[in-house]
Protein backbone atom coordinates (compact mmCIF):
# COMPACT_ATOMS: atom_id res chain seq x y z
CA UNK A 1 0.00 0.00 0.00
CA UNK A 2 1.26 3.45 -0.85
CA UNK A 3 0.53 6.40 1.36
CA UNK A 4 0.05 9.67 -0.45
CA UNK A 5 1.17 12.59 1.67
CA UNK A 6 -0.98 15.70 1.42
CA UNK A 7 0.28 18.28 -1.05
CA UNK A 8 0.66 21.83 0.26
CA UNK A 9 -1.36 24.27 -1.80
CA UNK A 10 -0.09 27.84 -2.08
CA UNK A 11 -2.73 30.45 -1.14
CA UNK A 12 -2.94 34.23 -1.06
CA UNK A 13 -2.22 33.99 2.68
CA UNK A 14 1.28 32.76 1.71
CA UNK A 15 1.99 35.90 -0.36
CA UNK A 16 3.70 38.78 1.47
CA UNK A 17 1.59 41.95 1.68
CA UNK A 18 4.16 44.04 -0.21
CA UNK A 19 3.87 41.66 -3.17
CA UNK A 20 0.10 42.03 -3.30
CA UNK A 21 0.39 45.83 -3.04
CA UNK A 22 3.01 45.86 -5.81
CA UNK A 23 0.95 44.00 -8.40
CA UNK A 24 0.33 46.07 -11.53
CA UNK A 25 -3.20 47.22 -12.25
CA UNK A 26 -5.30 44.50 -13.93
CA UNK A 27 -2.94 41.71 -12.77
CA UNK A 28 -4.10 39.24 -10.13
CA UNK A 29 -2.89 36.06 -8.45
CA UNK A 30 -5.12 33.01 -8.92
CA UNK A 31 -4.46 29.24 -8.93
CA UNK A 32 -1.99 28.37 -11.67
CA UNK A 33 -3.20 26.75 -14.88
CA UNK A 34 0.08 24.81 -14.98
CA UNK A 35 0.37 23.63 -11.36
CA UNK A 36 -2.84 23.69 -9.29
CA UNK A 37 -0.80 23.69 -6.04
CA UNK A 38 0.77 27.07 -6.88
CA UNK A 39 -0.46 30.56 -7.61
CA UNK A 40 -0.14 32.02 -11.08
CA UNK A 41 -0.21 35.54 -12.46
CA UNK A 42 -3.33 36.34 -14.47
CA UNK A 43 -4.34 39.45 -16.41
CA UNK A 44 -7.91 40.64 -15.96
CA UNK A 45 -7.80 42.37 -19.37
CA UNK A 46 -5.52 42.37 -22.40
CA UNK A 47 -2.06 43.83 -21.87
CA UNK A 48 -0.57 45.60 -24.85
CA UNK A 49 2.71 44.32 -26.22
CA UNK A 50 5.59 46.39 -24.84
CA UNK A 51 3.70 47.46 -21.68
CA UNK A 52 6.17 48.25 -18.90
CA UNK A 53 5.53 47.58 -15.22
CA UNK A 54 7.35 48.95 -12.23
CA UNK A 55 8.98 49.83 -10.06
CA UNK A 56 9.97 46.33 -8.97
CA UNK A 57 9.21 45.68 -5.29
CA UNK A 58 11.01 42.83 -3.55
CA UNK A 59 14.16 40.78 -3.84
CA UNK A 60 15.38 39.60 -7.23
CA UNK A 61 16.08 35.85 -7.28
CA UNK A 62 17.93 33.63 -9.69
CA UNK A 63 15.85 30.99 -11.43
CA UNK A 64 17.62 28.32 -9.32
CA UNK A 65 16.40 30.03 -6.13
CA UNK A 66 12.68 29.86 -6.88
Amino acid sequence: TTTDSPVAVETLDDVPEHVLRGLPEDVRLFPSAVDKTRLGVWATKSILKGKKFGPFVGDKKKRSQV
